[in-house]
């Protein structure tokens, strides 16, 4: 889509993190689809540049950073391009997360530390950052990616466990609560989208592993089917467009109904 056929977020700027595959790669597609001019950015630059060549095959802008959003220094330095290359920031999407801990009883303290910087204080690095300059603007978007796994999964609690991703994701939803009400009187909205099975790269060939069995989230999901990246990445436009202005500080379920 081009800028002067418009869009749902037509001439906004937005940056997804967690771009380079999977769920970001797109929410990254589908914004860029309704107009946005992106900032991808991902630890992955090769992946940065298949989702950068897919983007500019619609013709939208699309400008990639290769950045661990996990490091404060590196993020202050993300914001500062981007400024510096767009001079404002409308949209933030703090896609980056995931980590497996295994059972509690067996999970490892370094694991745990290491799923909660990348799910939590990725976002709050960058929501930090976007809030500073969205705060004055008195204008902006910011979208978690929390999951169907803040109130446990039961597939997974059975068969692998992982209560640290959990955990991370129950914060993000209390994180996105609060960040909402500090910033709803400067018209900054934040809200989260949380995942239920969602079928990517990554999840597909565990989740075939796991389908037929008692506890699979086939069975388990009203529905009866495992999500697409593009059903999360419909609802992330949603919250980021006009269509949201009287929403923030919701967690939007797209879980099949689990």
């Amino acid at each position: 889509m081009t800028e002067s056929s418009g869009g749902r977020v037509a001439n906004k700027i937005a940056i997804v993190t967690g771009a380079a595959a999977g769920i970001g790669r797109a929410i990254a597609r589908r914004l860029a689809e309704e107009g946005a001019s992106l900032v991808l950015v991902d630890i992955d630059a090769a992946g940065l540049a298949e989702t950068k060549r897919l983007i500019a095959a619609g013709s939208q802008p699309a400008m990639t950073l290769t950045a661990d959003v996990t490091e404060e220094e590196a993020v202050k330095a993300l914001f500062a391009l981007v400024l510096s290359a767009h001079g404002h920031i409308d949209i933030l999407v703090n896609n980056v997360g995931g980590g497996t801990s295994g059972h509690v009883w067996e999970a490892k303290v370094e694991d745990w530390d290491f799923i909660m910087r990348l799910n939590l204080r990725s976002a709050f690095l960058c929501t930090r950052a976007a809030a500073a300059h969205m705060r004055e603007r008195r204008a902006g978007r910011i979208v978690n990616l929390s999951s169907g796994a803040r109130e446990g999964t039961p597939w997974t609690a059975y068969y692998i466990g992982n209560a640290a991703y959990a955990a991370a994701k129950a914060a993000i939803h209390g994180f996105t609560r609060h960040a909402a009400l500090e910033l709803a009187e400067y018209g900054v909205a934040v809200n989260a989208v949380a995942p239920g099975p969602i079928e990517t790269e990554r999840t597909a060939p565990g989740f075939r592993q796991i389908e037929h069995l008692e506890y699979g989230p086939i069975r388990a999901t009203p529905l009866r089917r495992i999500g697409t990246p593009e059903d999360i990445a419909n609802a992330v436009l949603y919250l980021a467009s006009d269509e949201a202005n009287y929403i923030t500080g919701t967690t939007l379920a797209v879980a099949g109904g689990r």
